[in-house]
This record gives C-alpha cells, sequence and structure tokens, in this order.
C-alpha cells in the first residue's frame, strides 16, 4: 500500500503531455526508428551562416587535459578511467552520467581540429553500428550538436572550409542526429530537457542554410516561445530552483542572443538580463553559486564567465550594503560590503510535474561572512538511488528542522517526490540595516497523528548578525532536530548545552540557542558536503534537539 501511495501522489502531478510522453517512449524501438533514417537520403551540406567573428563559449574543461585524453584518460564527474584513444565508447562498467559526459565532447574543445575530427569520425563509425547505445538519447545529442557547430563550424570554420570532405562528413552525422532529435523530444521529462531540445534545434537551424535547417529552427523557436515563457520565472530564474541548472540555462540563452537568427535573438534578450540578475544573487562573495536543490560545482560555467561587462561579478567590493528577493523562486537574501552573505530558501521544491531536482532545504540558508563560507547546504554527490544521493535530498542535510526523523517530502527512487512540502505566508520586510523574512510550512501535515506546523522567522543585519526562531505546534509532543552544517573548513572549538564557540578562516563566530532542548555533543551525527558529483567532504553540525508540542527555538549567528 505504501509503494501504491507513492506511486499515486507522484503521478497525480505530471501533465497529461507527459504521461503520453512516458507511454510512447516505451513504445517506440529506437533501432527501427534509428534504421528508418539511416535510409532516407541526406542533403549535401547546404552552407553556413555564421561568422568566426563571434566567440563561441567553450565548456570548462573540468578536469580534463589534452594530453591526458590523448592518452586515453578522461574525468568526468570526479572519476578518471582509461578507455584508451580514441575512446572506448560503450564504457559500460561506467556511471550513467559518466557516459553521458564521454557523449557531449565538451573534451573537443581541447584538441586541435586535425585530432578533433579524426575522434569525431571514429564515433560516427560507431555510433552507426550501435543504434541504441547510451549516445542516442536525446540529452547527450543536445550537448554533443552544440560542441561539434560551435567548434567545428563557428571556432575552426576555416578548417571546414579547407577540408570540404570532413566537413561534408561532419554534416551528414549531425542531420541525421538532428532529425532524429526533433522526432524523439523529451515531452516524457520536459523542464530543462525540453528547453535543451529547443535551443539546439532553434541554433543548428539558424546557423545552417536548406529546408532541414528550416524544419529545425521553426520547431525550435516554437518550443523556445513556449518553454521559455513558462520556465523562466518572472524573477528571472529557472523554474526547477537549482543555481546549477539556472548556470546551464544562461548558456543556453546566450548562445541564442549571440548565434540565433533576429527573431529568436530578440526572444532571447527578453530573458537574458534577469537571469543575469538572479545569478548574481545566488552567487557566494567566492564567486560560486549556492548549493541548492541539486546543485554542484564544476559541472556548467563559473557565473563571471555568463555576466556581461554591466553585470559586475558578485566577488568585486559593493559600494553599499544590498537586501534582495527573488519572490517567484523563494530566494531572499543580502550581501554587505566587507564579503558577508546570506541567502535564504523559503520556496517550493520545485513544479509540482517536475520536482526531480527538488531537496528537503525549505527554511534552509547559506551564510558567508568576509567571503568564507561558514553555514553550507549539502550540494549533490550524485544522480542515481544512492546513500549519498539520499542523503543530499534529505531535510537532515540541511540548515533547517526535521521532525520526527522524517523528511519535509517523500524522496524515493533517484527523481521521484510523493508528498511535498509547501511554503505559505511568506512575508519579506526590507530594513535600513538588513532584512526580516518569515514563513510555515505544510511539509509535516501528513504525519500520522502528529500533523505537525513548522514556522520560521529570519532576520539579518548587514553587521553579520544572523537570528532566526522556529515554531512548532503539534496536537501531541514531536523530537525536533535543528541543524546546521560548518563549512569543512570551519570547526567547532567548544560548545556548551546552549552556546557553540565556532573557529573560522575569518575569526570566531558564536551560535547562542535558547528555548527548551539542548545541543548534542560534538560529533554526535556525520554530515556531508558534496560542492561536487562524486564528491562527499566529512564537515562537522550542530545539532539542537528538542522534544514537545508547542516550541519556540531561537538562535543567533555572530
Amino acid at each position: 500500500m505504501d509503494t501504491l501511495q507513492q506511486y499515486w501522489h507522484t503521478l497525480s502531478h505530471l501533465r497529461p503531455g507527459q504521461v503520453a510522453g512516458q507511454v510512447w517512449n516505451r513504445i517506440k524501438p529506437l533501432r527501427r526508428w534509428y534504421f528508418q533514417q539511416q535510409r532516407q537520403p541526406q542533403e549535401s551540406f547546404p552552407g553556413c551562416r555564421w561568422s568566426s567573428e563571434v566567440t563561441w563559449l567553450a565548456p570548462p574543461a573540468n578536469s580534463n587535459t589534452a594530453e591526458a585524453i590523448q592518452q586515453g584518460l578522461f574525468t568526468f564527474i570526479n572519476e578518471s578511467r582509461h578507455i584508451e584513444w580514441p575512446p572506448r565508447w560503450p564504457v559500460e562498467d561506467a556511471p550513467k552520467l559518466w557516459q553521458y559526459n564521454l557523449h557531449y565532447f565538451e573534451w573537443l574543445w581541447l584538441l586541435p581540429p586535425e585530432e578533433a575530427v579524426l575522434v569525431v569520425e571514429d564515433w560516427i563509425a560507431f555510433s552507426q553500428s550501435h543504434p541504441e547505445h547510451t549516445g542516442w538519447e536525446p540529452y547527450p545529442i543536445c550537448l554533443r550538436l552544440l560542441n561539434w557547430v560551435g567548434y567545428f563550424f563557428v571556432t575552426h570554420q576555416r578548417f571546414c572550409d579547407e577540408h570540404p570532405e570532413h566537413r561534408e562528413m561532419l554534416w551528414q552525422s549531425i542531420a541525421r542526429q538532428a532529425h532524429w532529435l526533433q522526432h524523439h523530444l523529451e515531452y516524457h521529462l520536459m523542464g530543462n530537457h525540453l528547453l535543451e531540445n529547443a535551443a539546439t534545434l532553434a541554433l543548428l537551424g539558424s546557423g545552417f542554410q536548406g529546408t532541414q535547417a528550416r524544419q529545425w529552427r521553426d520547431i525550435g523557436f516554437a518550443l523556445l516561445q513556449q518553454e521559455l515563457s513558462e520556465q523562466i520565472l518572472p524573477d528571472g530564474l529557472h523554474f526547477e530552483l537549482s543555481p546549477m541548472y539556472h548556470l546551464r540555462i544562461l548558456y543556453l540563452v546566450k548562445l541564442l542572443t549571440n548565434f540565433g537568427d533576429p527573431g529568436i535573438a530578440r526572444l532571447a534578450r527578453t530573458f537574458y538580463p534577469s537571469m543575469q540578475d538572479a545569478l548574481q544573487h545566488l552567487t557566494h562573495p567566492d564567486g560560486q553559486i549556492a548549493l541548492f536543490n541539486d546543485a554542484a560545482f564544476g559541472i556548467y560555467h563559473e557565473p563571471d564567465k555568463l555576466l556581461d561587462s554591466e553585470h559586475s561579478p558578485p566577488s568585486e567590493k559593493l559600494s553599499e550594503e544590498l537586501s534582495w528577493s527573488l519572490p517567484d523562486a523563494g530566494y531572499y537574501g543580502a550581501r554587505t560590503t566587507d564579503g558577508s552573505y546570506v541567502v535564504c530558501d523559503v520556496g517550493l521544491p520545485g513544479p509540482d510535474y517536475i520536482p526531480g531536482h527538488a531537496h528537503g532545504d525549505l527554511f534552509s540558508f547559506e551564510l558567508s561572512l568576509r567571503g568564507q563560507r561558514i553555514f553550507v547546504d549539502s550540494g549533490v554527490f550524485d544522480y542515481v538511488a544512492s546513500t549519498f544521493r539520499d542523503y543530499c535530498r534529505s531535510t537532515r542535510a540541511h540548515n533547517t528542522v526535521e521532525i520526527d526523523g522524517e523528511d519535509q517530502s517523500e524522496f524515493w527512487g533517484a527523481f521521484r517526490v510523493a508528498r511535498r512540502g509547501h511554503p505559505h505566508d511568506v512575508l519579506w520586510t526590507e530594513e535600513d540595516n538588513g532584512f526580516a523574512l518569515q514563513a510555515w510550512h505544510d511539509g509535516y501535515l501528513r504525519l500520522p497523528d502528529k500533523p505537525t506546523r513548522h514556522e520560521r522567522r529570519f532576520r539579518w543585519e548587514h553587521t553579520g548578525r544572523l537570528e532566526i526562531v522556529d515554531t512548532i505546534t503539534s496536537p501531541k509532543p514531536v523530537r525536533v532536530l535543528s541543524r546546521l552544517h560548518l563549512h569543512p573548513d570551519c570547526s567547532i572549538r567548544s560548545q556548551t548545552s546552549r552556546e557553540a564557540f565556532l573557529q573560522t578562516p575569518v575569526g570566531d563566530v558564536t551560535v547562542t540557542f535558547e528555548g527548551p532542548g539542548e545541543l548534542l555533543s560534538q560529533g554526535s551525527e556525520e554530515s556531508w558536503y558534496c560542492p561536487r558529483f562524486g564528491c562527499a567532504e566529512p564537515n562537522e553540525v550542530l545539532c539542537y534537539r528538542a522534544l514537545g508540542s508547542h516550541l519556540s527555538i531561537r538562535f543567533v549567528v555572530e
């Protein structure tokens, strides 16, 4: 019955198009469709509209080097493997995300064009005899096509012009993959996947001439109009509420602005400024993003690579204290002239019909003081149902309150969420010396016999003082654990039952608790900080425990 309830509470939020897409995705064999397309003749290279005078922003190298990959050593998601050169394309024992990264071809940018075209030719030969391989899934196709066209038809356009036989080989494969993509759009997943499909087709249609390109452009443009309007919130953040995925979508919008045809570029420019503003707000003074929901460093570009000159990087010294809000996303915070920064999460887990990247982080926060991260969110370790995946999504991995050992939302599988918590009555007030923020959530109202309401009030002062008051109300006593996860560079120097003294690279920090309950002894719980895929760093955590039905717990960080 529990499993049936999980399925019901998960599936009841899906849109009809997703359900139809899931069914269609399972009954349409890729192999049969692929070979049908193989028999269709492709037109010869029709010409390219792009100019090599505009710079295509290459993806980050992420630990790979030209020397290493030409010796067969590839590193993705912080895992290195020897897979020969040219690569052994089916790496069956590797995690799926690792295989995805191999087939993205982001590492292609490290090679000279003479070497790059040979390894692409090797992949094309492999792909023709393996039509159901991971590389033929729509998402890898999108990233691979954008890397191929950016590398060969923009950055190394002269090489292609001087080698028409290579150019024709590249075009034939690009046309075949794009044709496959337009018939396998990811309606079953939607969200960032469908937007990636749309941007890829729109860019290919803008860059190439011919009848096929016009089809891609029209399909991509129609999808972009639909998806950008829904997926980019009025405050500029991507609606899956992950700063990491916001980086990727902003990168796509930047490409569409610079390389789309006039209609597509005009559409992208309407979203670009607000998306940059949102990214600024969710970037710590160290230049890296906040780690809410599924988020990690080193997957996409660092924020300063995506900010135009009129947007000063967040690491630059401010001329005045600044409080800010992203009310549609549910993120609120402040930034000060001395490098202090706070960001609070009182937003939805994500869109109800695609909450797969959500974490149990309602009312969590991150805090930097004088440029140093002090309290951190968990980040994400991987995308599979594993111990660390489950931990990173759980409420106990975040700087918020856990009730009776339960999560705020019912997480199961790798990306599934059944019943999920929602915030209510969010109230944000800017003040002369900071801000006040309050809300309550219903994530624990589902508890049998103990429907519990959690309300949290934040008060920030630009001096670097953060005060938080939690009010827990239940008809019966509940066990409450409030956690504060320290950055690995910080540690607990000493503590009492109500006070903790932290040692940090920028000086001492004190945390004082008031109310029923006590601090658990140092080291009573394990905690991990996962700022990168495949990376789990042990860190210390403050745990304040209380028992009761009407509780008010206050703590102050200064």
